[in-house]
C-alpha cells in the first residue's frame, strides 16, 4: 500500500512539472485512504508557501474539518523543506515517507541549506535582521489568551 501512495505523489509531481509547477507532489493518508493531495503551486498562485506538503495539509484539514491530523501519514516526493516539516509537526502528522532527498533537490536548484544554517544561528546573527519592538503592548493578547477559559488549544 505504501508504494501505491508514493506512486500517486510521484504522479502529482510529474503532472505539476508538465503544467508549469515545481517537481513536488504529496498525499496525506488516514485510515488507509488518501484524504488529500497536493502539488507545488508556488508559481501558479504566486504563493511562496504553496509547497506540495502545505497544499495537501490545507486540503486535508478542510476535508476533515480539523486542524489536527493525528493518525495520518504523509507521502512526499521529496524530503520536506524546513517550512513543510514545521507544518507537518504543527498538524501532528504521525509519519513521513519521502522519495528524493534534500541533496537531490539542491542539485536542481531547490536549496534549503541557507534556512537550515539560519536556524542554528543566534537571532542577532541571521541574514534577515530581527528587531523586537512593542513587546509590552503585544503581551496583552498573550495575557488574554492565558486567562481564556474556553480556548481551543493547538
Amino acid at each position: 500500500m505504501k508504494n501505491e501512495f508514493m506512486k500517486r505523489a510521484i504522479e502529482l509531481s510529474i503532472k505539476s512539472v508538465n503544467t508549469g509547477g515545481g517537481p513536488f507532489g504529496c498525499v496525506i493518508v488516514k485510515g488507509g485512504k488518501i484524504v488529500a493531495e497536493g502539488s507545488n503551486k508556488v508559481t501558479s498562485t504566486n504563493d511562496p508557501t504553496a509547497h506540495g506538503e502545505i497544499v495537501a495539509i490545507r486540503d486535508a484539514c478542510k476535508k476533515l474539518n480539523d486542524f489536527n491530523l493525528q493518525g495520518s501519514e504523509l507521502y512526499s516526493t521529496c524530503e520536506p523543506c524546513p517550512m513543510c516539516l514545521s507544518a507537518i509537526y504543527w498538524a501532528r502528522i504521525n509519519k513521513i515517507y519521502y522519495a528524493n532527498t534534500r541533496e537531490d533537490a539542491r542539485k536542481i536548484d531547490f536549496d534549503d541549506s541557507l534556512i537550515y544554517s539560519e536556524f542554528k544561528k543566534n537571532i542577532n546573527e541571521r541574514k534577515i535582521p530581527m528587531i523586537q519592538i512593542m513587546r509590552n503592548e503585544a503581551l496583552e493578547a498573550f495575557q488574554l489568551w492565558e486567562k481564556k477559559t474556553d480556548k481551543v488549544k493547538y
